[in-house]
């Protein structure tokens, strides 16, 4: 197996395992911490979500970059590698300045306090995120099968 083909389905594999923990997020969690707060407060029993969320980001940020690197000279992985950086960083971006400050002041204030209704608001939004993952995953399948192809 070359390298390149290698780090392309780690790459790969991990943007899928982002996007199944967004699915995953969204269909369960998401579901029921609205009405039950303390359910994604850490300090209160919760999960926490930032165990999952931050190595799984770096995880995939990490392939990402040296399967450009490995792939830099071939234009057609080149093209949807810079395709899912550009997805990914989209909503990463959009993340850090929106939804993350967010997520931390549910985590942190005290239950009570947390109106169902903006929680079940920032869950909507949250779901508008999900698009952005997907083109990330088919870009990144898509120069994996692009790297097959050159084995």
């Amino acid at each position: 197996m070359s390298v390149l083909f290698f780090a392309v389905t780690i790459a790969t594999a991990l943007a899928l395992m982002s996007l199944g923990g967004g699915l995953y997020e969204f269909s369960v969690v998401d579901q029921v911490w609205p009405a039950r707060p303390e359910l994604i407060q850490p300090n209160r029993g919760g999960l926490s979500r930032r165990r999952f969320w931050i190595p799984a980001h770096v995880a995939f940020e990490l392939g990402l970059i040296v399967s450009l690197i490995v792939a830099w000279s071939v234009v057609e992985l080149r093209t949807w590698l810079l395709v899912a950086l550009v997805s990914h960083a989209t909503m990463r971006v959009w993340s850090a300045l929106d939804f993350i400050p967010k997520a931390l002041v549910f985590e942190k204030v005290d239950p009570v306090t947390i109106s169902e209704d903006t929680a079940r608001c920032w869950v909507r939004r949250s779901l508008l995120r999900l698009p952005l993952d997907l083109v990330t995953c088919v870009a990144m399948l898509t120069a994996l099968t692009q790297a097959g192809r050159l084995m």
